[in-house]
């Protein structure tokens, strides 16, 4: 014998309107003759369009979609109505100078289509975009080190037989490099939950570059000549990084590459900036990089400008290339 409810009916509007502010969701009609958009409070918000801006048309609304989406979003939008079931578009908006991601969902084939009037809802999926962002970055990220670690394992075993006697000598004279990679490797490896100690910056650049020095030792072929200062703990990945990313190129291309080529690392520093000077000399002929900017160039970008708030210039003289690094003093101290 089946029971019946005592509970009172309860989804009327104010409580939906509940359960959808606690959801995160704002809602939308779609005139499909009159092109008109009307749009619920939160969607103005999430939007950014003021509530007594009167008239929103779809086209209207369009010119706050980010320019690489708006084609797609537009084609989309006009397949709806013939799309079976429901439907999910995931685009980018511009927010004054912010960028949000949003989810459009509905039901095609004019499913709940009221009179002219079809309806759906808008998602603010910033966070969720931005972490699978971050994972397909790391994905690279650690897919381009892999790589790179090849190129620089044969590079490190070639520098090793040029100054090798025997067979033993040379094992010896790599086992010691990849030992010190392996060390420089740890300063690069991103940690999520653990920190980096503070270092001076001399010591972290020795630790960085010790492998990749002719006989093993800073001073031979790479100089470092820089002031007393302290890379703090929040900082450390980010330089090592950087500084790891540009002696893997100079290994593959760069005056590393070769028997003479030399390596100094210069730097200065005043009240709020630090400069770091790559000077290359004695390797192969240089050439400016063409094209595209490849991984590794745009994981270096992104490290100097988002994290260390600075800059990086590169320079193709003659006799080598020179990388000027401009680093906030704040942030590489934090």
């Amino acid at each position: 014998m089946s029971r019946k409810s005592t509970t009172p009916q309860v989804w009327d509007t104010k409580r939906l309107r509940i359960a959808t502010d606690a959801a995160g969701i704002a809602l939308w009609s779609w005139n499909v003759d009159s092109d008109e958009i009307e749009l619920d409070e939160k969607a103005h918000l999430m939007w950014g369009v003021p509530v007594e801006n009167g008239l929103i048309t779809f086209e209207g609304l369009s010119a706050r979609i980010h320019p690489q989406d708006l084609d797609r979003v537009r084609a989309a939008f006009t397949a709806t109505r013939d799309i079976l079931g429901g439907y999910e578009i995931d685009f980018r908006i511009m927010y004054g100078s912010e960028v949000r991601w949003i989810s459009a969902r509905g039901r095609g084939e004019d499913q709940g289509i009221v009179g002219r009037v079809m309806f759906g809802v808008f998602l603010d999926v910033s966070e969720r975009k931005m972490a699978e962002e971050a994972r397909e970055m790391l994905a690279n990220e650690m897919s381009h080190r892999v790589k790179n670690l090849f190129a620089i394992a044969s590079a490190l075993t070639d520098i090793a037989s040029r100054s090798a006697a025997t067979t033993q000598e040379m094992a010896a004279d790599l086992r010691s490099r990849l030992t010190a990679l392996g060390r420089a490797h740890e300063l690069v490896r991103p940690l999520l939950s653990e920190q980096k100690k503070a270092a001076h910056l001399g010591e972290l650049l020795g630790i960085l570059l010790d492998a990749y020095d002719e006989k093993g030792v800073i001073g031979d072929r790479i100089r470092i000549v820089v002031p007393d200062l302290l890379v703090g703990e929040a900082s450390v990945t980010a330089l090592a990084l950087v500084v790891h990313e540009l002696a893997t190129n100079s290994v593959k291309y760069g005056a590393l590459s070769n028997a003479v080529g030399t390596l100094e690392i210069s730097s200065t520093a005043d009240d709020s900036t630090i400069v770091v000077v790559w000077t290359e000399k004695g390797g192969p002929p240089v050439q400016k990089a063409r094209g595209e900017p490849g991984f590794g160039s745009k994981l270096v970008n992104r490290s100097i400008t988002s994290q260390l708030g600075g800059s990086i210039d590169f320079d193709w003289p003659t006799a080598g290339m020179i990388v000027t690094l401009r680093m906030s003093k704040a942030r590489l101290g934090a």
